[in-house]
């Protein structure tokens, strides 16, 4: 699996981590002139199709990862699901655009606007008058009212996940007539338009009882274009039906069936027709694309072996079908020979090849009715860096292990297979296209190997240094206990115990580096590096020989048989050509433990840890990557604090200044001497950080924060705790015939506007699926 971190407004959402969707109005006013906030890095990927074009019913069966646990999206434990059932049965006062910008919602919100700045900030809400609830009662100022003083904080009887925003709120109170909302702030808010969606009817918002209880499992009260059906738990699904009172465009779907469906299953979901929809990872978009194409050069055609040779009917010595021409010839004469009971057993050998070829033409046909629909999600991976204590502690240590990273390699190894659009996040706010994006990295520095060594020297870190012998018997820190085939648990040979150390134990015969490691290492970096490591800077080549000791004390400064620089004084630049040797400090090898996940599905957040260690090797960085199970990977490692360097995702925000305040706001003590970090695992932050959102938060001039923020960023950057990596690829598998869903990028989807294309509205394609 993936890992994206606990969600910035207190929703954990999964990889498919977050939901995320489009709306189909135009971008704000003025959006367009921001150059630096540029446009998303990949466009949706959803099918898009007039409703003329699509007929009337269906069902459409949506994987999800699970049922969730509440239907409440304001409780600590609402899940990626809670947010797709609120975004199809509950008002929304403003959703994204296809940028990822907060776009009016028109079925509910006829316009909103600050009308006062003094002596307080008030806005007015005037409402659609066709809006109601499903029981007929207008939308109105009641329901506003009950959701503030549920979230205010105020009442701790409520069991709400965040209050930020609802806690600005003085009063609220019914305008000109029924329509019309007011809302007093006692302090000024810019992210005003975060609040009220999803918005809860006064019953469920009503009473603290209500609140924690009575939206766990049912929605009685809804106001969007599907209703709350059912929440089947033995089932593992959701049913979402039409709401007949829906006064906006109708649903061209008659149901909605998020139907949860674990990730390694559903391919197979797919092919025995059980989901229409699913988000998919990289293994299984290849499955589904090679079934589209079967005879794409490499895969060969299903009546083909992987030689090519033909799978039957051409021979009588003709092998099972998939068999090289060499094994099918042998498997023949077996199954033909004087030993009856070979022949017997390659006769049943060859019968079940035949049945699971047959299954597997079988599935491959069910999947050709499927394409994979791609683009990047609303969230991005970082590299989170530890700097509570150890050697992470000193920044720069922290800065030499970010600019030795070659973040568009990253990206491309991520995402360029994928064929989406592979350039490394600038941002820790905001992604490409959303207005608070622009490009920080610059406050940190671009790669440069020769800058990173030079920062690790100047801490003290210094090539070849003395190191304490770790003792028989001891262990790496965090490594499992016990050992696998007589081996060490941190010989660097990736055993099975889930700890395996780069970088350090590995050189052999005068500074040979490990084959297996180095195959490890991204060319890219391989050429920079190396044009690094061959001509050192003049300027840098003077500061050595300066600062270093000279032999004329006989040489106490040098070893026999030492490396150069071994015991050069503090500060003291690495010399050309030892880009590969381990460093030291007060006898400890200078190696950080890098924790991962173990699933199935983390793959490749381990190859891009892979590629990382090998690009941290030459500055003489080592890792030792330490594998955990899944459940508690973000619990027990990353919240915990229990790492020094870790990959997980957060989800991207139209409003920074409000959900990316808790992620970076730098930790103070707790009243029981314990750090608060709140969302802050890097444990890293600072005075002016905090300020910064403090004033894009109360700065109503949305120009003027949208810069506040961006000066935030660049020194989030400069702090060096979280280095933004690529923005996540979304991958998501959809039967053709579906049209306006798939993979939503930064948008909020349409739910009415899905649906199945009419026969013969596209190359006489069928009718939608019958429902379920």
């Amino acid at each position: 699996m993936s890992h994206v971190g606990v969600g910035p407004r207190a929703l954990t959402r999964s990889v498919a981590f977050l939901t995320a969707g489009v709306l189909a109005v135009p971008a704000l006013a003025g959006c367009s002139s921001d150059d630096r906030a540029g446009k998303p890095l990949a466009g949706q990927d959803i099918a898009p199709a007039a409703r003329s074009r699509i007929a009337d019913g269906g069902t459409l069966r949506w994987a999800v990862d699970s049922v969730p646990e509440t239907l409440n999206a304001f409780q600590a434990d609402a899940d990626a699901t809670t947010t797709r059932v609120a975004q199809a049965v509950l008002p929304s006062m403003y959703r994204m655009d296809e940028a990822g910008r907060p776009v009016r919602d028109a079925d509910y919100l006829e316009s909103a606007k600050i009308v006062d700045t003094e002596p307080q900030q008030v806005v007015l809400y005037k409402l659609n008058q066709q809006a109601v609830w499903s029981d007929g009662r207008e939308i109105g100022a009641a329901d506003f009212a009950a959701q503030w003083r549920a979230l205010s904080g105020k009442d701790s009887a409520y069991w709400t996940a965040r209050n930020a925003g609802y806690d600005r709120i003085e009063k609220i109170e019914r305008g000109a007539n029924d329509l019309e909302v007011k809302v007093t702030f006692s302090r000024p808010y810019a992210d005003w338009k975060s609040l009220f969606t999803p918005l809860y009817p006064k019953e469920v918002m009503g009473t603290p009882d209500s609140f924690n209880d009575g939206a766990r499992r049912k929605l009685k009260v809804t106001a969007g274009p599907f209703s709350l059906k059912k929440v089947d738990i033995q089932g593992e699904e959701v049913v979402l039906t039409r709401n007949p009172r829906w006064w906006g465009a109708q649903p061209r779907l008659n149901e909605i069936v998020l139907r949860a469906v674990p990730r390694e299953d559903r391919v197979s979901a797919l092919a025995e027709d059980k989901i229409d929809l699913a988000e998919i990872d990289p293994d299984a978009a290849r499955q589904v694309t090679v079934a589209a194409a079967p005879g794409d050069a490499g895969t060969g055609t299903p009546l083909m072996g992987p030689s090519g040779t033909p799978a039957s009917g051409t021979s009588p010595l003709a092998g099972p079908p998939g068999l090289p021409a060499a094994e099918a010839l042998r498997s023949w004469a077996v199954a033909h020979g004087s030993d009856e009971e070979a022949a017997e057993e390659e006769g049943a050998a060859r019968a079940k090849r035949r049945e699971a070829l047959a299954a597997q033409e079988t599935r491959q046909r069910a999947l050709r009715g499927f394409e994979v629909r791609k683009s990047l999600e609303p969230a991005y991976t970082q590299l989170a860096l530890n700097g509570a204590d150890g050697p992470l502690a000193d920044e720069r240590v922290r800065r030499a292990v970010a600019r030795a990273l070659d973040r568009t390699a990253l990206a491309e190894a991520v995402l360029k297979p994928l064929g989406l659009p592979a350039k490394p996040v600038g941002s820790h706010l905001a992604l490409a296209g959303q207005s608070a994006y622009a490009d920080g990295s610059d406050a940190l520095g671009k790669p440069d190997t020769k800058e990173a060594r030079a920062l690790l020297a100047d801490a003290g870190w210094v090539p070849g240094g003395p190191v304490e012998p770790q003792k028989k018997g001891d262990k790496a820190a965090g490594a499992e206990d016990g050992t696998k085939d007589g081996k060490d648990a941190t010989s660097g040979q990736g055993d099975d115990d889930g700890t395996y150390i780069v970088g350090q134990d590995d050189r052999k015969d005068g500074g040979a580096t490990d084959k297996a490691t180095d195959k490890n290492a991204d060319k890219a970096t391989d050429k920079a590096t190396d044009k690094d490591s061959a001509t050192d800077d003049g300027k840098r080549a003077d500061e050595h020989r300066e600062n270093r000791h000279d032999d004329q004390d006989g040489g106490k400064n040098t070893a026999q048989g030492g490396v150069p620089g071994a015991y050069a004084p503090k500060g003291t630049a690495a010399p050309a050509g030892a880009a590969s040797a381990p460093l030291a400090k007060d006898g400890k090898a200078l190696t950080l433990r890098f924790v991962l996940p173990s699933g199935p599905g983390s793959g490749t957040l381990r190859t891009v840890a892979d590629r990382i260690s090998a690009m941290l090797k030459r500055i003489g960085v080592g890792t030792e990557i330490s594998k955990v199970p899944d459940e508690s990977y973000f619990k027990d490692h990353i919240a915990s604090g229990d790492y020094d360097l870790a990959l997980y995702s957060w989800p991207a925000s139209a409003f920074p200044a409000t959900d990316a305040r808790p992620i970076y706001a730098k930790p103070v003590p707790a009243a029981d001497g314990s750090l608060n970090v709140a969302q802050n695992y890097t444990r890293v932050g600072t005075d002016q950080v905090d300020q910064l959102f403090d004033q894009a938060m109360t700065t109503l001039d949305e120009k003027e924060s949208r810069e506040l923020l961006r000066k935030a960023d660049e020194r989030i950057w400069a702090a060096a705790a979280s280095i933004p990596l690529y923005q996540r690829p979304q991958l998501v598998a959809a039967r053709t015939t579906l049209v306006n869903a798939g993979a939503f990028g930064l948008g909020t989807p349409v739910h009415q506007d899905m649906g199945f294309l009419a026969k013969g509205a596209q190359g006489g394609q069928a009718s939608p699926r019958p429902s379920s």
